[in-house]
């Protein structure tokens, strides 16, 4: 933990934290945001992450990551970034262990069927139903619903959102309607989620056989990292030499970001938090010439990777899975589970909003197991 006494003044403080939802005495040797952390560590939604999809269905193979995978490694990308800029590093990680807990079974394929389905009952969103998840769904407390976390960290899980809905979701979306910024703990997980993803993509990506060296060679970010690697090791040869290279582009666009916020925030000369929110553009971001070399990453991955027929025939199957039990709940919700046909409305709304909360909880097995147990005559219920 970062001691308090050597935060930047503009960084994140239990001191001026806007609270919670219900009011609690303060935590034993822990800090407001430490708190927050083990909460989202000992729910149910953090468990499940280990078997929902990255990239590849979980059941693929062992080595590949999952939703748990990577945001162990987005919590240790941005608690480094967070450290070197002298920012709350406990309020950074709790946002970063908190981000994808709203992620359906099979990962972005899932969340599009999802979506489709949910789009006359206002949509899904999964950093949406992140929030959901902690402010509502998690039954742990005897004195609310929910984590009852701070504002900081509900503010930072609800990455993005539109006016609309932001309306309807209070005080911790109010920057979608009145603009501002929020904390620049809550910045720095949207790009450590980034250099993340992207990179650790690379790497799944040439385990699976989806994409090559030479291929990724065109690129800027690997090129540079790869002629370093084998001026430095010429022989290095497998997982090694992808190993050396994928450490070495994580390197550089954290070091990148670190040095281009650190220049953005002593321009912008901030004394406080509330010069933060009040700023016209975030103040953590890459340089120009490395959020370009990004940009032409993330295309090619796109492109390649996750359009590859491969990667194609799963999220087809992903979206007829979640698209059929949807349909199949909606129109006859006896079919549900005891336990949560139990909490229906008479609301088409609602009831369509439930279903949503138990086909995103799923696992990747876990929906593949319901499916079959609804649609498969040989399965037994």
């Amino acid at each position: 933990m970062t001691p308090q006494a050597s935060l930047a003044p503009y960084a994140a403080n239990d001191a001026t934290s806007r609270g919670r939802q219900h009011g609690e005495p303060p935590p034993n040797y822990r800090s407001e945001y430490q708190r927050d952390r083990d909460r989202i560590i000992h729910s149910a939604a953090f468990r499940r992450l280990e078997y929902k999809t990255q990239v590849f269905v979980n059941h693929e193979g062992d080595l590949y990551r999952t939703r748990l995978t990577h945001t162990l490694e987005v919590a240790q990308i941005a608690r480094s970034i967070a450290r070197a800029l002298n920012l709350n590093e406990d309020l950074t990680e709790a946002i970063a262990l908190a981000h994808d807990l709203g992620h359906t079974p099979f990962g972005h394929a899932g969340q599009e069927a999802l979506n489709r389905c949910m789009k006359p009952f206002g949509g899904f969103e999964h950093n949406i139903q992140s929030l959901r998840i902690v402010d509502k769904l998690e039954e742990k407390y005897a004195d609310f619903d929910g984590l009852n976390l701070t504002f900081e960290t509900r503010e930072g899980i609800l990455k993005h959102c539109t006016r609309q809905r932001a309306g309807l979701l209070g005080t911790v979306a109010e920057r979608f309607v009145h603009g501002g910024q929020p904390t620049l703990e809550a910045q720095l997980n949207n790009l450590a989620d980034e250099i993340a993803y992207n990179n650790h993509d690379v790497d799944d990506g040439l385990r699976a056989e989806l994409i090559t060296i030479a291929q990724l060679s065109e690129l800027t970010l690997f090129r540079d990292a790869y002629d370093i690697v084998r001026t430095q090791h010429p022989g290095l040869g497998g997982r090694r030499l992808i190993h050396e290279v994928i450490r070495r582009m994580i390197d550089r666009l954290a070091s990148d970001l670190i040095e281009t916020s650190t220049s953005l925030i002593a321009a912008a000369r901030p004394t406080c938090l509330a010069d933060i929110r009040a700023a016209q553009q975030p103040l953590i971001a890459f340089s120009d010439s490395t959020h370009q070399a990004n940009v032409e990453l993330k295309r090619f991955l796109r492109q390649n990777m996750y359009r590859h027929y491969r990667v194609r025939r799963m999220t087809t199957k992903a979206q007829r899975i979640i698209a059929d039990l949807f349909m199949a709940f909606t129109q006859d919700p006896y079919l549900l589970p005891t336990d949560v046909h139990c909490k229906l409305t008479h609301s088409d709304s609602q009831q369509a909003r439930m279903i949503a909360d138990y086909i995103a909880g799923m696992t990747d097995r876990y929906a593949i197991d319901e499916h079959a147990r609804v649609f498969n005559p040989e399965h037994h219920a």
